[in-house]
């Protein structure tokens, strides 16, 4: 299905026979109608659809139509709404649009809406009486609404900083998130004036960050970025190389500490190995590091490390940017390992129990510092 961009009339029609589809799809519903014309005590809803349960009594759906436009920043504004259904009734509220995104239906159950889209995709629900869930469609094609990519090597930096839990709670502008590349150490190349503001406009319309006087801005949504950039982000970028060393653990992380421990950004521990640090879950036989491309000679000499086809017990990952240097962790004792943030997204991609190790990142060293910062 194909729409124009326009709101009125014609697309809450769209609406109202798409609602009228779902209900009938669901054979245990029977004599169900959609109404557009609504009435008191519905007045302020653009449909009601209402009709008898199956275990009695009546169930309402109060809906709101809104079109490709309106933005999960705006769902604030809706979200308290009341819906009356009357005695002997249960209702909710619904959002219903062309296409809602993966941030949106979050934000809906967020706040016990439920909601569905013009491809019949949806979760409507009257919690302990009614679910219908639907997903897969392909969702109405519309035209492109221009946004960041977060999976841009210059989008991921401006992520990374707000989501470091180092700098949780801290309050930016957009001119202060470019100074603050200049003064880290590593370096790490400062992303533009014009980029950062089409990340913090885009990130702004999906309700991850809210804005504060002086045109400063915090993030407000800590996990909703995070998981917003793990589907963005492309560890398949960084190029993976298999090595093999003779050296015995012990030696070979003494060697690795004696390279770089000052944090220069030549060397960080990454994924299982950083996590072995930050929150130690999983173990694997494997030491995976980030080595900048000029500095692989001269770590493979160090560390009598050579090239293999099988039976690595080094990963090494060649960054495709800079920016997974981003703020290492750092300690004399050892080498220093990437950002928690990094460590995270990175254990999501790398294989195995990855996953596993990524959630014991997130609860011990993320989730904490968030809270904090609240």
């Amino acid at each position: 299905m194909s729409i124009p961009r326009s709101e009125g009339a014609s697309l809450e029609r769209a609406l109202s026979d798409a609602l009228a589809l779902l209900l009938q799809e669901a054979s245990w519903l029977q004599k169900w109608r959609v109404e557009r014309e609504v009435k008191a005590p519905q007045a302020s809803w653009d449909l009601v659809a209402s009709g008898p349960l199956p275990a009695g009594g009546k169930g309402v759906l109060c809906v709101e139509c809104k079109g490709a436009n309106f933005q999960p920043n705006q769902f604030s504004n809706l979200a308290e709404r009341p819906c009356s259904a009357g005695k002997s009734a249960v209702s909710v509220r619904v959002l219903a649009m062309p296409r809602v995104s993966p941030r949106m239906a979050s934000l809906c159950q967020q706040h016990r809406w439920s909601w569905y889209d013009l491809a019949g995709n949806c979760r409507l629900e009257i919690p302990g009486v009614l679910l219908i869930e639907r997903s897969g469609r392909p969702p109405v094609k519309l035209e492109s609404r221009s946004g960041a990519n977060l999976g841009t090597p210059e989008a991921a930096r401006v992520v990374r900083a707000l989501l470091a839990p180092e700098n949780a709670g801290r309050r930016w502008t957009q001119r202060e998130m470019v100074g603050h590349f200049g003064d880290l150490a590593p370096a790490v190349p400062a992303p533009s004036l014009a980029l950062v503001n089409k990340v913090v406009q885009h990130l702004r319309d999906q309700a991850f960050i809210e804005s504060l006087p002086d045109r400063g801005f915090r993030v407000s949504d800590f996990e909703g970025l995070l998981q917003a950039w793990r589907q963005a982000y492309r560890f398949d970028r960084h190029v993976r190389r298999s090595y093999f060393t003779l050296l015995a653990a012990k030696a070979l992380q003494e060697k690795l500490r004696s390279l770089d421990s000052p944090g220069s950004g030549r060397l960080a521990y990454a994924a299982y190995s950083a996590a072995d640090v930050q929150a130690p879950t999983v173990r694997q036989p494997r030491t995976w590091l980030y080595v900048s491309l000029d500095f692989e000679q001269e770590f493979a000499s160090a560390v009598d490390a050579k090239v293999v086809d099988s039976g690595e017990n080094l990963v090494v990952l060649i960054p495709d940017d800079h920016g997974v240097f981003y703020r290492l962790d750092v300690s004399a004792n050892r080498a220093p390992c990437t950002n928690a943030v990094q460590t995270y997204v990175d254990l999501l991609k790398a294989g195995g129990r990855g996953e596993e190790a990524a959630e014991a990142i997130l609860s011990q060293r993320l989730k904490p510092a968030w809270t904090g910062a609240r």
